[in-house]
């Protein structure tokens, strides 16, 4: 998200919903071949790529070329998420859905403190995907035509870089880490259709709050807005949960708006 909304300045509320195809996907291989998700939604990050490009041509071609794409868009892209968890809910049905690896259900000990593999893998990979995409952006020509590409058209073009490919290609980008996140979600909690709009509102909250772009800064939000939202669940009831997210966030824009790591 802190890639489209954040860098390419696209409302794209449909991302929890590939989040949750990226999800299914693991889930289906794993039950039919015992595969392991992770490895699956790494696997499958090309297929969502292309996917995430194609998106983006249909959505360049019918709204952004003819600068509709505000409040139309805005509708393409629920109708991406209603098309998706409808499609979703008629075939899988609206039960709970897991998998199995051997790291789900075994823990370990440190200093008396019990830790979950089930959290700490799709963590590490988590890290490590988040790693990745601040390598690519700061050190590749692709990466920092990314980045240029919300700021100056022009100089791009200079550059001798087509701004609409770029845009496909960050787009593409998005969609196969939103399918990764997919299969990190199910190997730590089961999934159904609708669990994508408990998604929507933390996305753009963590985006916001990390600052506009900001790999590092989605990091650094995602961390606070979890611990602040487990100590509400534990405390006060889960219910509170998204509330006190979006309070954190009204509080540091508030103070800093441009974002934690915005500039």
């Amino acid at each position: 998200m802190s890639l489209i909304f954040g860098l390419l300045d696209i409302a794209n509320i449909a991302q929890p919903a590939f989040v949750i195809l990226g999800s299914y996907t693991a889930y289906v291989l794993n039950n039919a071949y015992n595969l392991d998700p992770i490895l699956v939604g790494l696997v499958f990050t090309p297929v969502f790529y292309v996917l995430g490009a194609i998106v983006y041509r249909v959505y360049y071609t019918s709204f952004e070329r003819r600068g509709e794409e505000s409040l139309r868009g805005l509708v393409f892209f629920f109708g991406i998420l209603f098309i998706m968890e409808v499609s979703l809910s008629l075939k899988f049905g609206v039960d709970y859905r897991l998998v199995q690896a051997w790291y789900i259900g075994r823990s370990f000990e440190i200093g008396g403190v019990g830790v979950a593999f089930r959290y700490l893998v799709p963590c590490v990979v988590g890290i490590a995907m988040t790693l990745t995409l601040y390598l690519f952006l700061g050190r590749t020509f692709y990466g920092r035509a990314i980045m240029a590409v919300s700021q100056d058209r022009l100089a791009l073009r200079l550059m001798g870089a087509d701004p609409i490919q770029i845009k496909t290609i960050a787009f593409g980008i998005g969609i196969a880490s939103a399918s990764l996140a997919g299969a990190l979600l199910i190997s730590i909690v089961p999934v159904v259709p609708s669990t994508d709009r408990d998604y929507i509102g933390r996305m753009f909250a963590i985006t916001v709050l990390g600052g506009m772009g900001s790999i590092g800064g989605t990091l650094v939000a995602a961390i606070i807005l979890g611990v602040a939202e487990s100590m509400m669940a534990t405390f006060f009831g889960p219910s509170w949960s998204l509330a006190v997210s979006f309070g954190i966030l009204l509080l540091a824009l508030a103070v800093r708006p441009a974002g934690l790591f915005g500039r």
